[in-house]
């Protein structure tokens, strides 16, 4: 039984013992001892590391110890609903719709959601100084909130767009930082997740820095006696497992709430609670399922059925001829169009790649590839599942002029296409077929002209 104790095992029991279903949270989230000398690319207090978390796990530094049980408890919770609401999860998600992100103010910005969650429990106690969401709301953005108002209209991602006014600055060195910081745009270095220790420091490519505007510099002034505590999260090779994984952590949380009632560590928090957002390999398939599927079709060549067993009956009006059905429609057509001046990256074309032939593969779709930038530069023709997308090259930076495009694909009558680009250019024409923007996370809040937008993240 020892073998299983850590730093936080005390903290964890007084959560079960004050609020068994929300301090039971616990129990489903790792948890580990760091060594004295473990790096961690977090700027640490006067004391080190006290706990940290990279949305699996919850790290411990030796200097956890020294502190009263109270304080201990404090912080175990404040880790305990980070992982919950799975913070750096979506801190990762933000940044690649975002395409630049501030960690430090990303970070302040959680931990006030977290501490104002907490802050109406007697038996544990948060850290001297630490900031909460009415403070953060009333000192930055001039919003006079009460807690439980704050807790229900506030969500992280939504409290960080308003906070984060920077404007980019000059470019940075080859090692893309700026003065008094661990990295570029302010933030510290990304890191590599190790899972047997803590995350490793890992180069950054050189990139434009920012200048804080009054909002920012207000946080960031706030933030200053307090030390981050997110972590870089795990690498999100499976999307489907970790929509699987959100859903899991909504339903727990939903759960322990109820159960604990007025002792709820979760108070009147609503707003934050982890959305389940389904991956865009799921959309794209059952949207593509639904166009393509082979479907009975009417037939003007014989009448139906119903027509000729009523034919005999009286007094029932029948329509003086009424079509039958064919077995199925002609072959279902799809066509997909790249964009190959825009900005897409080989592990996503890759995964995009993977689905558009599995599911003309198992639709037994024809498939029609048009590329081009301001005009067709080819159009190859495919039999189900033996498309060649993973040989395109994207170049990146070019104009773009989706017109010939669209033009070219409606010669070729499809039942839905699919436009791979990053939105950089117009659209002078509406196709008559139903057409899906598939664009990059980095590029998701351009506006589409028409068609639906399927964001790849």
């Amino acid at each position: 039984m020892a073998s299983h104790r850590h730093r936080g095992t005390r903290a964890i029991q007084r959560l079960v013992e004050y609020a068994p279903a929300t301090g039971g949270l616990a129990l489903w989230i790792r948890h580990q001892d760091l060594a004295p000398d473990a790096p961690l690319p977090l700027r640490q207090g006067p004391q080190g590391l006290l706990a940290a978390n990279d949305g699996t796990r919850i790290l411990y530094g030796p200097a956890f110890e020294t502190l009263p049980l109270p304080l201990q408890t404090g912080l175990v919770a404040h880790q305990v609903l980070h992982v919950a609401l799975r913070h750096p999860q979506r801190r990762a998600a933000l940044q690649r719709l975002r395409g630049t992100l501030d960690d430090e103010l990303f970070n302040l910005c959680a931990d006030a959601i977290v501490n104002s969650t907490l802050s109406h429990l007697s038996w544990l106690e948060l850290p001297p100084g630490a900031i909460q969401l009415e403070q953060l709301l009333e000192s930055v953005l001039d919003i006079h909130q009460g807690v439980e108002t704050a807790l229900l209209e506030w969500d992280l991602e939504g409290l960080y767009r308003a906070i984060d006014d920077r404007r980019p600055a000059e470019q940075t060195d080859g090692a893309g930082r700026r003065p008094g910081t661990g990295g570029a745009d302010g933030e510290r270095p990304t890191a590599r997740t190790n899972p047997n220790g803590p995350p490793q420091p890992s180069a950054s490519p050189p990139a434009r820095i920012h200048t804080d505007g009054p909002r920012a510099a207000r946080a960031r002034h706030l933030a200053a006696d307090n030390p981050p505590d997110l972590l870089p999260a795990p690498d999100d090779a499976h999307p489907e497992q970790d929509a699987e994984q959100a859903r899991e952590w909504r339903e727990r949380i939903t759960r322990a709430h109820a159960g604990d009632g007025p002792h709820s560590m979760l108070r009147a928090l609503l707003a934050d609670r982890p959305r389940v957002r389904t991956p865009w390999e799921q959309i794209l398939r059952t949207r593509l399922a639904r166009a393509l599927s082979h479907q009975p079709d009417r037939s003007w060549s014989r009448p139906s059925r119903s027509y000729l067993a009523n034919q005999g009956r009286r007094n029932c009006p029948r329509m003086p001829w009424e079509p039958g059905t064919t077995a199925s429609r002609a072959v279902a057509r799809l066509v997909v169009m790249v964009d190959v001046s825009g900005s897409i990256e080989a592990p996503l074309l890759d995964r995009f790649a993977t689905e558009i032939e599995s599911i003309s593969r198992r639709l037994e779709a024809a498939l029609v590839i048009i590329i081009g930038d301001t005009q067709v530069n080819s159009v190859t023709h495919f039999t189900p599942g033996r498309s060649n997308l993973r040989a395109i090259r994207v170049q990146g930076g070019g104009g773009t002029d989706f017109t010939p495009l669209l033009r070219e694909a409606e010669r070729h009558a499809p039942d839905i296409g699919v436009i791979l680009t990053d939105l950089d250019g117009p659209a002078h024409y509406a196709p008559n077929y139903p057409l899906i923007w598939a664009v990059p996370a980095a590029h998701a809040e351009r506006p589409h002209p028409f068609g639906r937008k399927l964001v790849l993240e």
